[in-house]
Formats: structure tokens, sequence, C-alpha cells
């Protein structure tokens, strides 16, 4: 990563996976490649410009590849790097953790409550 500020892991990860649409693009590229048109699709809420600085920001962190076409008219596709690979099982335990974890947020029973009482 580029201008590292701290020594601490956890700040810089958080500097490039923080905010709205990284950990959503890491979620849509888990599957393969895709063309920047199909990010748009999968995420139809982020505009052009926001879509493009965020792709920008993890292809730097070398988080994502940038792969361009030539021709007419220009391709331009997006996978995960190796290391972008590694992410793919936080990403999956993150949403896992939200369903499993969803009786507690609507009111529900935890597993801690369901451990304490058996």
């Amino acid at each position: 990563m580029k201008d590292v500020v701290s020594r601490c892991p956890i700040e810089e990860t958080m500097r490039v996976l923080s905010g709205r649409w990284p950990t959503l693009l890491l979620y849509y590229l888990k599957d393969g490649t895709k063309r920047f048109s199909d990010l748009r699709r999968d995420n139809p809420t982020v505009s052009h410009r926001i879509l493009a600085l965020e792709l920008r920001k993890l292809e730097d962190a070398g988080i994502v590849r940038r792969t361009v076409h030539p021709g007419y008219p220009l391709r331009v596709d997006y996978d995960l790097t190796p290391p972008g690979r590694k992410l793919v099982p936080l990403i999956d335990a993150l949403g896992a953790w939200w369903v499993r974890t969803a009786g507690d947020r609507m009111g529900g029973s935890s597993d801690a409550d369901l451990d304490t009482a058996a």
C-alpha cells in the first residue's frame, strides 16, 4: 500500500476497506471477473465517478486488478488479485455473522442466551 501512515495493520486495512462501497465491490467480484458496467448494474445507487474512484483505490492497494482490452469499444475488466482473494472468507464471514445475529438485532434471543439456558 502507498502512503502508509500507521504501523497498525487494522488502521491501514480500514483505510482501504472503509466506506459504503469497497466491501460490496469485493463481494461482487468474489465470483469472478466483471466489467465496469456489470459493477454499475450490481450497485445501481453508486455514481459512475464514485465507482471509478473506489475501484482505483482498491487497485492501488493491490486488491483489485484492472485489465484494459484494446479495441473499440474499449473493454475494461476487474477481478480480485491473490491478496484480494484472501479477503473473500472475511467478506463471507461478515455476511454469515449478519444472518446469525438477526435475532439479536430484532430483539430475539442471542447465541449466548441459548447457551446459558441449556
